[in-house]
């Protein structure tokens, strides 16, 4: 079929028209074999989750970004993700203050937007993180609902979070010990190169733009967010994919046991 007829065809069952031919193919290809499977068991096209957290941090940079150089987080932004009404239903953003390197590079402040000023005035990462806590545990995620942490890649858990916790001497918190790295799932289902997992490319290829101001913490964390949602509709199962064990980052097999994040925690300080 040409793109025009994929998407006549799309049209016709009022779907989704706008993205790249294998897009378009994949999301029609689902969308029967959806028909077929809930003609025969009489099954709803749920998620593995209620909800999924999607988490970009903004960290400490230097052009070049130095080997020796301590990258440590000044944004940490989430967005709920209600895979049943298939809508952002909440976020969460607040600004760190780092310790190793309080002053922030011209080169930071010109990527992020994230100003001294706003860095000098928020808090250091521990009460950060409790607050995120406090803010998900409050959304009942772990207890009444099951959710899953999400991000674009696997710097964010296993290197950005893992090092933070390090310098704020405390432990690795379980409710991020494992995550849907968005890229593995969007290469897997739509079969495409991981060339083409950029966050931009990504969001080209399912015929989208981006929204707002790049490398800004949250506004990266709605683009995800669209993209996660899109692939849902397209039929695509997000699932946990990736982990961190004893700080080593790991692949989850997706014939294992489904399992969502436990209810958070603050974690303990370390010895």
């Amino acid at each position: 079929m040409t793109r025009e007829e994929l998407r006549s065809k799309l049209a016709e069952f009022k779907l989704e028209t706008r993205g790249v031919k294998d897009v378009l193919k994949k999301r029609l290809k689902n969308y029967y074999k959806k028909q077929k499977l809930m003609q025969k068991e009489h099954i709803s096209g749920d998620s593995c989750y209620d909800y999924i957290c999607v988490v970009d941090f903004e960290a400490t940079c230097e052009e070049g970004n130095p080997p020796e150089f301590v990258h440590e987080i000044i944004e940490f932004p989430v967005v709920l993700v209600n895979t049943h009404t298939l809508e952002i239903e909440d976020t969460f953003q607040q600004y760190v203050k780092p310790e190793i390197n309080p002053k922030l590079s011209d080169f930071c402040i010109s990527l992020t937007g994230i100003t001294q000023d706003i860095v000098d005035k928020a808090d250091i990462f521990p009460q950060v993180l409790q607050n995120v806590v406090e803010w998900m545990r409050q959304r009942e995620l772990g207890t009444k609902y099951s959710y899953s942490m999400l991000t674009d890649g696997s710097w964010d858990m296993s290197k950005f979070l893992n090092i933070q916790c390090r310098i704020s001497r405390i432990k690795y918190p379980s409710f991020a010990k494992k995550w849907i790295n968005i890229r593995k799932s969007y290469g897997n289902f739509y079969k495409v190169p991981r060339n083409q997992t950029k966050l931009t490319i990504m969001l080209e290829n399912l015929g989208m733009s981006y929204d707002g101001r790049p490398h800004s913490g949250l506004d990266d964390s709605k683009n995800i967010a669209r993209i996660a949602i899109r692939m849902l509709q397209d039929g695509c199962d997000l699932r946990v994919n990736e982990r961190i064990h004893g700080g080593q980052l790991m692949t989850v097999s997706s014939s294992g046991p489904l399992e969502g994040a436990p209810a958070p925690q603050m974690p303990r300080y370390r010895n």
